[in-house]
């Protein structure tokens, strides 16, 4: 599936990634929807499944060329370097409006997903199979979104296994890696403070100030952040052989309990709730950088009488919007 791309294509595939890795950071949004919806998902997935063994034994005999070929490695790097640019930079700039905007960002993706779900289905083949498929996705989608968070937990095993499941939200539209991350208790640790810390450390790095080596809290989050990026890798290549093959025997029942997850996953991001904090011994705790820790929502239904609702429904048109752009983007591509 290696293409020859021109420059703009690039272009597009590593902005692509950025939002993918975006919206993998968000809670209740899922980069799988994001990779369905611009249509690069099928291509990632395939990508994925090239490293196997024929990928490493090609790599250890020095056929580099035909390595970076037949695993599609421009397009895989162009997509991964994107998503991890996102966490310091587009992901950054999302907490920030999340924090004083969280209203109008909740709206925003309420839509695209309600968007996302028109997207996927308005050129489906329906039939009762699919039906039936669809409502299990829906009830599994729904469930996750009930479900009450763990503690959190800093064994590295532990953390490698949030990697395998975290990276779910990649290659699973409709499951959000970063929600899964909330319910296993370590989303704070792992997306929140362990970021923050490699941010501070890779600055540190760049100009020349060694001593974070000698800060135990320091290495401590490096290991942590480390051993998430391996059960991060490990779980995309694994999952994505496990959809590889489904995908290709099952494809319609597949996308039909994706349209369900996805639909399910509209609770999550129900843009009218508030935070419950997060407490321990009566105190309320707090992340690396200070802000609470976010354990659950509690939702309620909108007070039209306010403005600021009018203001939140009018995000939900625009992020629906967004969505019909990117379908009239892909038919005037496909034509061309």
């Amino acid at each position: 599936m290696a293409k020859n791309r021109s420059f703009l294509d690039k272009l597009f595939l590593f902005f692509k990634g950025l939002s993918m890795g975006a919206a993998n950071k968000v809670p209740g949004v899922s980069g799988g929807t994001v990779a369905f919806v611009l249509d690069f998902y099928e291509e990632l997935i395939y990508s994925f499944q090239k490293i196997n063994l024929k990928a490493l034994k090609l790599l250890i005999n020095g056929r580099f060329k035909s390595f970076f070929r037949y695993t599609n490695a421009q397009f895989l790097t162009l997509v991964m370097l994107g998503s991890m640019f996102s966490f310091f930079s587009v992901s950054r700039v999302l907490d920030y409006f999340i924090r004083h905007y969280e209203l109008y960002v909740w709206s925003t993706f309420f839509g695209m997903i309600l968007g996302s779900i028109y997207y996927i289905g308005k050129d489906f083949k329906w039939t009762k199979k699919s039906g039936i498929a669809t409502v299990i996705g829906i009830i599994i989608g729904i469930s996750i979104s009930l479900m009450n968070p763990a503690k959190e937990n800093d064994n590295l095993w532990f953390v490698f296994l949030c990697g395998i499941v975290g990276v779910s939200g990649m290659t699973l539209p409709g499951l959000s890696g970063s929600f899964i991350l909330i319910l296993l208790g370590n989303y704070v640790l792992l997306l929140v403070d362990s970021v923050n810390v490699l941010y501070k450390t890779l600055t540190d790095v760049l100009s020349g100030d060694w001593s974070f080596l000698e800060d135990p809290v320091r290495i401590r989050y490096l290991k942590i952040v480390a051993t998430f990026t391996g059960g991060s890798a490990f779980g995309l290549v694994f999952t994505s052989h496990i959809l590889g093959y489904v995908l290709k025997r099952w494809n319609q029942i597949v996308t039909a309990v994706i349209i369900g997850f996805i639909t399910g996953s509209l609770g999550i991001v129900w843009p009218w709730k508030k935070e419950i904090y997060k407490l321990e011994n009566g105190i309320t705790l707090k992340d690396f950088n200070g802000d609470k820790v976010i354990e659950n929502y509690q939702r309620y239904f909108p007070n039209f009488a306010n403005s600021e609702t009018w203001f939140a429904i009018l995000f939900i048109l625009l992020g629906f919007a967004l969505l019909l752009l990117l379908d009239l983007y892909s038919k005037r591509t496909n034509k061309t």
